[in-house]
């Protein structure tokens, strides 16, 4: 089967004010799409988990697009309109962001500084590495840490940001700095909780159809 672009969960304009309406469906239906036109014209293989984690064996667009299509299926999920998941993580990830950072306002951070300090276009993550400990890290581009042999820090990535201009450039021009704080109010913590849960604790990386 070739890659289809997912719908998102909600409507466009739900993120608002915090992420607007025009940027999202641009961003969606326009810079997504072309990941998974672009994807399905580079390869015929269909597991974007394992295109993703053995990506040395692909060529450049395939490791481009690919990466755009597993980030952008999660990163939709990473988001909700207020009020409709929780504004903390709970459980056993609270438990371990606090013993690995010290508190949930220390992790993000030094979240926020990973996506501030990403040079040009990239990502900022939160994952799990093999040995189960958390860590922080950023990747270029549409590069995601379970690429090894690219990700300076390989993981199973449970919660990202998108930091391309595209992602905030209509609403929020040059200031990536409020574009990062403002997109705190609309993390999907329920989500990461469940990806922490359910997939990088057993370390199984998120399938993007789930």
């Amino acid at each position: 089967m070739s890659f289809q672009l997912p719908p998102l969960p909600y409507d466009y304009q739900v993120l608002e004010p915090f992420v607007d309406k025009e940027t999202m469906n641009l961003h969606h239906t326009k810079h997504h799409q072309t990941y998974v036109n672009n994807l399905n014209g580079a390869t015929k293989d269909s597991d974007i988990v394992a295109i993703c984690q053995n990506i040395k064996n692909y060529p450049v667009a395939v490791r481009n697009n690919g990466g755009g299509h597993y980030n952008h299926s999660l990163f939709w999920k990473w988001m909700a309109p207020v009020g409709s998941s929780n504004v903390a993580p709970t459980g056993t990830l609270k438990e371990k962001i606090e013993a690995t950072f010290g508190s949930v306002d220390e992790m993000k951070k030094k979240f926020t500084d990973a996506a501030l300090t990403r040079f040009g276009s990239g990502w900022a993550w939160l994952g799990v590495q093999k040995d189960g400990s958390l860590a922080i890290s950023s990747t270029a581009n549409q590069d995601n840490p379970l690429m090894a042999g690219v990700a300076d820090v390989e993981m199973i990535p449970i919660l990202g940001l998108d930091v391309w201009e595209h992602a905030y450039y209509l609403k929020y021009q040059n200031r990536r700095a409020e574009y990062i704080q403002q997109w705190w109010n609309v993390v999907n913590w329920d989500e990461v909780v469940k990806y922490y849960d359910n997939f990088a604790s057993k370390n199984n990386p998120v399938p993007i159809n789930q």
